[in-house]
């Protein structure tokens, strides 16, 4: 087990990574640099392993496949992760590890939004898909991170080991987020001056349709993390249709005694009864998230009994 693991996760970063490597290298000296290559076509795999850089690969392409892998094979005491594009600075690295080590945080968040990330990013899209992504989610579900999106963290073992990659690309930093808030882990926020891409190196990330599979992530997410929430909300949206239009059917019957409108009428109730349905399914889910949470409890303490012991082998080995 490493005291430190530096992930990089890595798509065509030659003219970064060796400066990535190097830093890290420089400020966390304990440290084991894991560049994990995903298909790279410029060398970035040749660069990274002559800068010092342990050098494993993912071949399912995506940033979400590459974090799986990397948080499925190493085991470290402190992991951090952090871009291969130099957006980051190393030296607010040790402060992160530290949170890990020694204020027990679950999760530690480089937040660029804080500093100098809206200056900085010469992308107006990206500023403004950031701010919203972030509203969204500390309103849905009642967190304080200060930057959803960035690239630049630290996590304990526990948080690694029980976190759940569903996501494949970008939505994996959300992701995160989300199941950190949704399981009450200890988050902090320390912010990191943030820098632009030196010239010649390209953003992998498409500001449209890269944000418009976040925000289907968000959706799909509160579904599945506040599912009394997300159906009540739908029971009621569809309960005000059904009534908004049944009242003028029942007016004019109540006047006429005639039903003119039938159709009208049937559809009426049917959207009723969804309404109905889609009530008591969030009551359903909602108790089997409630299970979930309890089996996850009982999963935390057995990855945290997994930990003392490979600790303690490792001390042993040390020895």
């Amino acid at each position: 087990m490493d005291k430190v693991a530096v992930l990089v996760p890595c798509y065509n970063e030659g003219r970064t990574i060796k400066k990535v490597v190097e830093d890290f290298r420089r400020v966390l000296p304990d440290a084991v640099i894991y560049v994990y290559d995903n298909n790279s076509t410029d060398g970035t795999d040749r660069i990274a392993r002559e800068a010092g850089a342990v050098v494993r690969y993912e071949r399912q392409q995506g940033k979400g496949s590459v974090i799986r892998r990397m948080f499925r094979e190493v085991d470290a005491q402190v992991y951090l992760m952090v871009d291969g594009d130099d957006t980051y600075p190393a030296e607010a690295a040790p402060e992160m590890v530290r949170r890990v080590r020694e204020e027990k945080a679950d999760m530690v968040v480089g937040d660029r939004l804080s500093s100098t990330y809206y200056t900085e990013n010469k992308r107006p899209f990206h500023n403004f898909g950031n701010s919203f992504v972030k509203n969204c989610i500390n309103r849905f579900f009642d967190t304080h991170i200060q930057d959803i999106m960035t690239g630049y963290r630290a996590f304990n073992y526990s948080f690694v080991k029980t976190f759940p990659v569903l996501s494949k690309g970008f939505e994996i930093e959300t992701e995160m987020s989300i199941h950190a808030a949704d399981k009450h882990m200890q988050v902090d926020n320390v912010i990191v001056e943030y820098r632009d891409r030196p010239e010649g190196s390209e953003s992998k990330l498409n500001t449209f349709s890269d944000g418009f599979k976040v925000l289907l992530r968000i959706l799909n997410l509160y579904k599945n993390y506040k599912p009394f929430s997300f159906f009540s909300l739908l029971s009621a949206v569809l309960a005000l249709l059904g009534i908004g239009f049944l009242i003028p059917v029942v007016a004019e019957f109540l006047e006429t005694g005639l039903v003119p409108k039938f159709p009208t009428l049937i559809v009426c109730c049917f959207v009723l009864v969804a309404a109905l349905q889609s009530f008591f399914a969030g009551l359903v889910l909602q108790s089997m998230e409630q299970k979930n949470k309890q089996d996850f409890e009982m999963h935390l303490m057995q990855v945290r009994n997994t930990y003392e012991n490979l600790r303690q082998g490792k001390k042993e080995a040390e020895t």
